[in-house]
């Protein structure tokens, strides 16, 4: 019996015996939100994900590695074209000009001031119609006497053959093989406080044998025929041998002085003391003792001397290509091994 005066909780509904019976079911089922081992097809789809990022990372690699190499073939051919295009001095130049070519830094095989680089833009420069005169631009202490007379003589036969003056025109120095080359020039211009001279050869090289004494370091040295091992360093010096070195760096110093006299001729004041002694004077002092005629520079040169004020570059210089070959190699490894084992240089 139902007791009028309860009260029931607010959504309380009383059993009703006539009410149907849900039927049974089983329980919920997972969502995949508690155990993942639970949710249908997790594994192929982690699989499937590392597969696809597998697949991106080896694509992403591909691109760079063809990346990589298409910028270093671009760079190689920048090179090969940089290389071929300014492997000749300029292009000729009809029009009226006065041509320039530059002797600067030591004077060797192999370097920029080379007889090989210089003749080379020598002889464009001459067969140019329009350059009217060559000026060698010249600033540099020397270097090797061979190199210096093979520019020397090309010199000569080039004004010669085309019948153009040949000027040099000093900056901070003209001294040794330099001067040499200058010598063989119609006319030698200066800065007045341009370095000038030094009319003289040098064999120079180092002694061991004291410090190898004190190391206890002793030098074998096996030769065939008695001056094969000629001013070894790491031997004590030979006093025949000296003699010999000694007669031959004179000759070459007469050489040098009958260049000197022939290319200067009676503008030279021989009775200076010390002239062809090895000393170097200022600009000034040289256009005193007629190592060198006057003042002035390439412009100069260009628009009061040739009458050609438009001045061209006929250089020939190293290619990018050809520094990036010597940077990388070992030359000046080699060279300073090789200075230890060979009769020194002249200068």
């Amino acid at each position: 019996m139902t007791d009028p005066n309860r009260t029931e909780p607010e959504g309380f509904e009383p059993f009703d015996p006539a009410a149907p019976v849900p039927p049974p079911h089983s329980a919920p089922k997972n969502t995949g939100r508690g155990d993942p081992t639970q949710t249908i097809g997790w594994e192929r789809a982690t699989l499937e994900k590392l597969a696809f990022a597998s697949l991106k990372e080896q694509k992403a690699t591909r691109r760079w590695k063809t990346f990589v190499r298409l910028s270093w073939l671009l760079f190689f051919i920048f090179l090969v074209w940089f290389g071929v295009s300014r492997a000749t001095p300029t292009t000729a130049k009809t029009t009226s000009h006065t041509a320039v070519v530059e002797i600067k830094g030591e004077i060797a095989n192999g370097a920029d001031a080379s007889a090989e680089f210089v003749v080379a833009a020598m002889k464009t420069a001459f067969e140019d119609d329009g350059a009217k005169a060559v000026v060698l631009l010249i600033n540099s202490p020397g270097g090797s006497p061979v190199q210096a007379g093979i520019i020397s003589d090309e010199i000569k036969r080039l004004k010669a053959k085309y019948n153009k003056p040949v000027y040099a025109v000093v900056e901070e120095t003209c001294a040794s093989a330099a001067y040499y080359i200058a010598a063989a020039t119609d006319k030698i211009f200066v800065d007045k406080a341009s370095i000038v001279g030094s009319i003289g050869v040098l064999m120079d090289g180092f002694g061991f044998t004291g410090t190898m004494e004190k190391f206890g370091v002793e030098r074998r040295l096996i030769i065939s025929g008695e001056n094969k091992g000629f001013l070894d360093p790491f031997s004590p010096v030979n006093d025949a041998q000296r003699a010999h070195a000694q007669q031959l760096i004179d000759q070459i110093h007469e050489q040098f002085i009958n260049v000197v006299k022939t290319g200067r001729g009676d503008r030279l004041k021989l009775s200076t003391p010390g002239l062809f002694s090895g000393l170097f004077w200022s600009g000034q002092q040289a256009i005193d003792l007629g190592l060198a005629d006057q003042l002035g520079n390439v412009d100069y040169v260009a628009r009061e001397i040739v009458k050609a004020e438009e001045v061209i570059d006929y250089t020939r210089r190293d290619n990018v290509a050809e520094k990036l070959a010597k940077k990388f190699g070992a030359a000046m490894g080699d060279a300073s091994v090789r200075a230890l084992h060979t009769v020194p240089a002249l200068r």
